[in-house]
């Protein structure tokens, strides 16, 4: 009887039209962007070991992160044009290969410029893979209530993967070793290769096919130079030879690629997609909370493990509130925001926020997770499950059909850009304010390193925080979509 009706199934979905793999495409595409997701909260709390076993500075523990993030957000929108015009499923093949060896490649990394190396061809990679999932997700479920349904199922990888990625990093951490974290990827990566091949079709985008690639070197190289210049800040001072050097290169490099957006025939960033204020405000806010959030969980899974002395199966559990707060307030602001548009909710949660950060820096090296870390997490979370559920709709407002694969694009590249920003200009913050600490409070002896690092660390949060109070201060000058315009808008995209 079941063989039966999958056939009977099959064969409607022909005479439709509709694909009849549809189903098992979504499956593939569901283990490649959880793998994706599942990669940055996992690194996070293998960072401690891995800094330990390669001898990793503090100024340049944050590569571990940046590295990814950099390579990721600077790439994507090129990424993106790439799938569309070579293929999507064979892109989306290579993403997945080319990520698992660079994860190999980072496992088994003896050195920390190896492992840094790993870690950009693992972000280069997977601005290959992630736009080309979305892609498959838009042309292979061509019904809308089928579509909106897969995309719930990404959305909620999305969301619930960071938790599995934290129980899985520290379980791993534990019970085997750092590389796992890493290593882990290869086993799903190429399960999910040999599924994609006879259940995921492919397709190509029409038209113009040219790639903007000097866009993407100036933009890719503006962004590393500026990292850097914060990098080298934190040991050799931000107005020393070898430090400003790199700003003044990277000032130069974003220009002209604002210029080159201007001049060539198809640009990686049409300026368009930034002049209307709603997405122009949506990504600068976007922006700016990366810069002033990523670089909270670099700091805390380091405060967990190596002030309170946290297992890491121990810090991944502590990580949890956040991600469940995330995902109950996602579903609040879901409900709230065709009542109340976008802007309210955004300025609420950007501020709660900020509120979260500021209570967080007020941690000293003896401190109490339920009393001082916790709270904080259940408020930034809470937060930011306002602000980013709203943030993607504005994000995407009145882009149209030729700009929505752009637009969409920017969401995920303000924040990943913002994030490794943050992480290097955070990260020097916290160890520049850590040694200032250090000299004028000699007087606390053996504890003088111990409470100066913590000091450095809620010296970056505070910073953090005033990053959220911008990104609140933008949202409400810019953002001025009603709910009704927001609706008319969601229909105006489903059409």
């Amino acid at each position: 009887m079941t063989d039966t009706a999958n056939t009977d199934t099959a064969n409607t979905d022909i005479e439709t039209g509709l694909d009849p793999n549809r189903w098992r495409a979504l499956l593939v595409i569901a283990i490649a962007s959880l793998m994706v997701v599942l990669d940055a909260s996992i690194v996070n709390i293998a960072l401690p070991s891995a800094q330990k076993a390669l001898h990793i500075s503090n100024a340049n523990r944050q590569w571990v992160v940046t590295a990814y993030s950099l390579a990721f957000g600077s790439l994507l929108l090129l990424g993106g044009r790439i799938a569309d015009f070579v293929g999507r499923k064979k892109i989306f093949i290579i993403g997945l290969l080319g990520f698992a060896g660079a994860s190999a490649l980072g496992g088994i990394a003896s050195t920390q410029a190896l492992l840094f190396g790993a870690r950009a061809l693992q972000g280069a990679f997977g601005a290959l893979l992630a736009p080309a999932a979305l892609s498959l997700i838009n042309v292979t479920f061509t019904v809308p209530k089928e579509r909106a349904r897969a995309f719930g199922v990404y959305g909620a990888i999305s969301g619930g993967g960071a938790a599995i990625g934290l129980i899985l990093g520290g379980t791993l951490t534990e019970y085997a070793n750092w590389r796992w974290c890493l290593g882990v990827n290869v086993p799903i990566a190429l399960v999910a290769v040999v599924l994609a091949i006879p259940f995921i079709h492919e397709s190509k985008a029409e038209g113009n096919r040219s790639y903007d690639v000097p866009g993407a070197i100036t933009a890719t190289l503006g962004l590393v130079s500026l990292v850097y210049g914060f990098s080298q800040a934190a040991t050799k001072g931000w107005l020393k030879p070898g430090t400003y050097e790199f700003f003044i290169l990277a000032a130069i490099l974003l220009t002209a690629f604002i210029l080159i957006q201007t001049q060539v025939k198809n640009p990686l960033l049409p300026l368009r997609v930034l002049a209307e204020r709603n997405r122009g405000g949506s990504y600068l806010a976007s922006l700016l909370v990366g810069t002033g959030l990523f670089a909270m969980f670099l700091f805390l899974s380091i405060y967990m493990q190596g002030f309170l002395h946290y297992s890491s199966l121990k810090s991944g559990f502590a990580f949890l509130p956040f991600s469940m707060g995330v995902i109950a307030f996602a579903g609040v602001a879901s409900q709230l925001l065709p009542k109340t548009g976008p802007r309210p909710l955004m300025v609420i949660g950007l501020i709660c926020g900020a509120i979260g950060l500021l209570l967080l820096s007020q941690i000293t090296p003896t401190s109490s997770y339920t009393t001082h870390i916790l709270p904080a997490m259940i408020v930034i979370s809470s937060g930011m499950a306002l602000f980013w559920i709203p943030s993607a709709s504005t994000g995407l407002h009145n882009s149209g059909l030729h700009d929505a694969g752009v637009a969409s694009a920017m969401i995920n590249t303000s924040q990943q850009i913002g994030g490794s920003l943050g992480a290097a200009l955070l990260n020097t913050v916290a160890i520049s304010s850590a040694t200032a600490f250090a000299k004028t409070h000699t007087s606390l002896g053996k504890m003088n390193q111990v409470y100066a690092q913590v000091h450095g660390f809620a010296i970056a949060f505070r910073i953090g925080a005033g990053f959220l109070v911008a990104a609140a201060i933008i949202a409400f000058l810019l953002i001025n979509i009603g709910k009704d315009s927001l609706v008319e808008s969601e229909m105006g995209g489903a059409i």
